[in-house]
């Protein structure tokens, strides 16, 4: 079986890692974990207005920051997962998650996605819309959205 692992820097992303782990066998299972980053978004604002002959290398010096810290998050993820005895590749692309996902899995030939669900409602969810969701319409695989567990 092909699992495309989507994670990002979240609790309901160590969910999915964890659903991975416990659901299926590691002897038949390679996983590819995948951080899509949708660079520009989320820039600081303070770098968003920035002028002057070092802007650039402002700009470039965090997008290099977010991607080192992305390959960081999937590395450590596939060799949570390698421990477990799956065969772990890690992935960091740029793009908007929304479409990253769903296209690497394709180009994968993956069985199915596993990623975690923010819970966002209402405005929150307007505003970000819903990753889980887009991928679910959207991929030519199966999709497993895996929640964080509640705590009381």
């Amino acid at each position: 079986m092909r699992i495309l692992l989507a994670i990002d820097d979240s609790e309901c992303s160590a969910a999915a890692t964890s659903a991975v782990i416990a659901q299926f066998r590691p002897q038949h299972t390679d996983v590819q974990v995948l951080h899509a980053d949708e660079w520009p978004r989320n820039v600081p604002v303070s770098l968003a207005f920035t002028e002057g002959p070092t802007a650039g290398e402002s700009v470039l010096g965090l997008h290099d920051a977010r991607k080192r810290a992305a390959q960081a998050l999937v590395a450590i993820t596939a060799d949570r997962l390698r421990a477990a005895g799956f065969r772990a590749t890690p992935s960091v692309r740029d793009g908007d998650p929304r479409q990253v996902i769903p296209a690497c899995a394709e180009e994968w030939h993956a069985d199915l996605v596993v990623l975690g669900c923010h819970g966002r409602k209402g405005l929150d969810r307007l505003i970000m819309g819903s990753v889980s969701d887009s991928v679910a319409r959207h991929a030519r695989c199966s999709v497993e959205i895996v929640r964080p567990a509640k705590t009381a």
